[in-house]
């Protein structure tokens, strides 16, 4: 593998959330330079950053502001050599709702990255894309070549988005790389999203679990493999203008999930069906199962967590995480979250 090594400054855009938080966080430990480009909030909060320990903070750049704004991601990225592009709007429920700020945030946002970056003359820039790009799987499992099939407005601009990155790759030499997360889960993951929903739901107590439809399938990244594969694509030449899936090659229905974290917390369930979680019919994804043969192929990057063993055993180190009554206390399971 060659290897692109610099001193200078990274930015993560999106370092707010839950993955960027845990990214920012590894490339801290790593002894990089990072800026964390958090949403703009007159609280002056950067999100799960703030959670994280002081020796860690002191280390981080930060920066609020608006990813649909030009001005202000061209500022941000004047003293960087590397972009981590995470920001985005991700709920797919919402998208139903306020699809528009999808495409503002999603295209918009992510044009602004590119633009910047190729007047800025930045190294390389790591564009967060998605497995619902692919839509239900046509064949498994699912490479880069798979069709892309949008089946929410969120899957849609994340198409956009992607394929605003590549032009820029391909109409001016911008170097950039785009990265395809299947389902990453983990410690200070939003309660929109199941394996949340599935633990805060049984940690408060109940034993009826209010869930949608539970026999899609996933293919479930603890959220350590991911970050890892942030690094290892953008630490490889191999994978400028590349589309690469980060997977770990290994489906487990929403049902089972939820039967494991009952079993790995200790508790009996009952699944109840509500209406009210199910996606439209034809905007459900019923299979994800991704090939990570490539990035394998490029870097060394290797799943931590794979199989079910190591689905097991990311389950069981996110319940323990949402055992702690102040990480717990910033979650209301009894609300459905979109």
């Amino acid at each position: 593998m060659d290897i692109m090594k610099s001193k200078n400054k990274i930015l993560v855009t999106g370092a707010d959330g839950f993955i960027g938080s845990h990214l920012v966080e590894k490339l801290i430990k790593n002894g990089d330079n990072v800026k964390a480009f958090c949403v703009y909030n007159p609280r002056g909060s950067y999100g799960w950053l703030d959670t994280l320990p002081n020796h860690i903070k002191d280390k981080i750049d930060f920066v609020l502001g608006d990813i649909r704004d030009p001005l202000c991601v061209k500022e941000s990225m004047k003293d960087c050599n590397k972009v981590f592009h995470l920001a985005a709007l991700i709920g797919i429920p919402y998208s139903y709702v306020a699809p528009s700020s999808y495409l503002d945030t999603n295209i918009h946002g992510t044009l602004n990255v590119v633009q910047a970056a190729r007047e800025l003359e930045v190294e390389k820039i790591i564009h967060t894309s998605t497995s619902e790009v692919y839509g239900t799987a046509q064949f498994v499992p699912i490479s880069e070549a798979h069709p892309l099939a949008a089946q929410s407005p969120y899957a849609a601009t994340k198409i956009a988005a992607d394929q605003i990155a590549l032009s820029y790759w391909k109409s001016f030499g911008t170097p950039v790389t785009i990265l395809r997360p299947f389902n990453t889960y983990g410690p200070r993951q939003s309660n929109r999203a199941v394996i949340p929903s599935i633990i805060t739901q049984i940690n408060s107590g109940n034993n009826k679990i209010k869930l949608g439809n539970t026999s899609p399938t996933r293919d479930f990244n603890f959220v350590s493999d991911t970050c890892d594969a942030f690094i290892a694509v953008a630490n490889s030449n191999r994978t400028l203008g590349k589309i690469i899936n980060s997977a770990s090659k290994f489906e487990i229905s929403i049902g089972e999930t939820a039967n494991l974290i009952a079993e790995i917390i200790g508790k009996e369930i009952e699944i109840i069906s509500d209406r009210n979680r199910f996606r439209p019919k034809l905007s459900e994804v019923n299979r994800l199962f991704g090939d990570n043969s490539l990035l394998l192929e490029l870097t060394n990057w290797n799943p931590k967590f794979s199989g079910l063993e190591g689905f097991k055993k990311g389950l069981e180190i996110t319940c323990e995480w949402f055992k702690n009554d102040k990480n717990i206390s910033i979650y209301k399971s009894e609300n459905y979250s979109i």
